[in-house]
């Protein structure tokens, strides 16, 4: 994977350190890399805003590009890689299209176009779009490339005896918690160690959502943390556990990066997608299905290892391969979006 020299301008939102760690990889592989948060604030308001109104906020948003353009005016860019696309203008892609012509244009989305719908005004000014969720890649004629994991979570071996069974870290949003909590119950009954981290920025913001939101009204605020886990540090609990619990968004089909990170630690993992069992890796010993309306736990699942993953399936899901994939060659085919048993 040659990109020494590239000039790449890379414009993601921030999303858990991991548009830090593309950036970082990215330069080590050679690239000059011009890096810009997709949106003009990270504050919770400016958030909201964007999320719920954001012609309220489109102003400040144009303003925020202009300068942009302004600061990268003259650079004659290779690439340009953009993640999320949440509040990017068209004005912008444009000018950056007249400005870099010969420039390659990725977009790259961890959300489904239900969501943002904003998606499908920006794919025709990508030469390359790509999406995690295979719905989207088979109705709207896109490249199909799960997340992947970044190496912290890469190790050999566990702890002999590790202290969790059950390990779950993760947002606090839609049915998780309650999902959680019954996942809990089944856990006293089978004698299993469970640890959960429910994570939200800010405890106001939570509050007022509480209120709107009947998936978290029952929600113990005594159960809820503030504070961001660094990779490191759960790199580490996973490490400290047998299993790791993955809950997605009911709505979102794609494979969240617990997935990988789980899998890659040498994890078993729990999960509600079941679209999973369509995916390269899939191995019923390592992986157990639940089902967000009838859930249950098998005692059997925590009495055996974890079977190895194959050394060519593993690096397939790293971010190196996720980077070859966007930048170089894509992998619909090993993927599978042709595969029909995707919903």
């Amino acid at each position: 994977m040659n990109l020494k020299q590239k000039k790449i301008l890379f414009l993601s939102a921030s999303f858990f350190g991991y548009e830090k760690a593309i950036m970082k990889r990215l330069r080590e592989l050679g690239a000059e890399v011009d890096f810009f948060n997709e949106r003009p604030s990270d504050s919770l308001l400016s958030k909201g805003i964007i999320r719920v109104k954001s012609a309220l906020y489109q102003k400040k948003i144009n303003r925020y590009y202009h300068k942009i353009l302004k600061l990268t005016e003259g650079k004659n860019y290779d690439y340009f890689l953009l993640i999320k696309g949440e509040t990017v203008p068209c004005f912008f892609l444009e000018k950056f299209k007249d400005r870099n012509p010969s420039a390659i244009k990725i977009f790259y989305s961890y959300d489904a176009a239900t969501e943002y719908p904003k998606f499908l005004k920006l794919y025709p000014y990508f030469d390359r779009n790509f999406t995690f969720e295979p719905a989207d890649a088979k109705k709207y004629q896109l490249h199909f490339r799960p997340l992947f994991f970044l190496n912290e979570y890469l190790v050999s071996e566990g702890k002999d005896q590790p202290k969790n069974d059950i390990a779950f870290i993760g947002s606090a949003h839609t049915d998780r918690y309650l999902i959680g909590e019954k996942v809990r119950e089944f856990c006293d009954k089978l004698n299993l160690k469970p640890f959960f981290y429910y994570y939200a920025p800010g405890k106001t913001a939570f509050v007022l959502k509480k209120i709107f939101d009947k998936n978290l009204k029952q929600f113990d605020m005594k159960k809820l943390s503030f504070k961001k886990l660094k990779h490191s540090e759960i790199a580490e609990i996973y490490k400290d556990s047998f299993s790791v619990m993955d809950i997605n968004k009911p709505f979102q089909k794609g494979l969240t990066m617990r997935t990988f990170e789980a899998l890659a630690s040498g994890k078993k993992l729990l999960t509600t997608n079941s679209d999973i069992k369509y995916y390269p890796f899939y191995e019923p010993e390592n992986i157990h299905i639940l089902d967000r309306n009838q859930l249950s736990l098998e005692a059997g699942f925590f009495n055996t290892e974890f079977k190895r993953i194959d050394a060519d399936v593993l690096d397939k899901m790293s971010l190196d391969s996720w980077l070859h994939c966007l930048f170089f060659e894509s992998q619909d085919e090993y993927w599978g979006i042709n595969n029909l048993k995707f919903n």
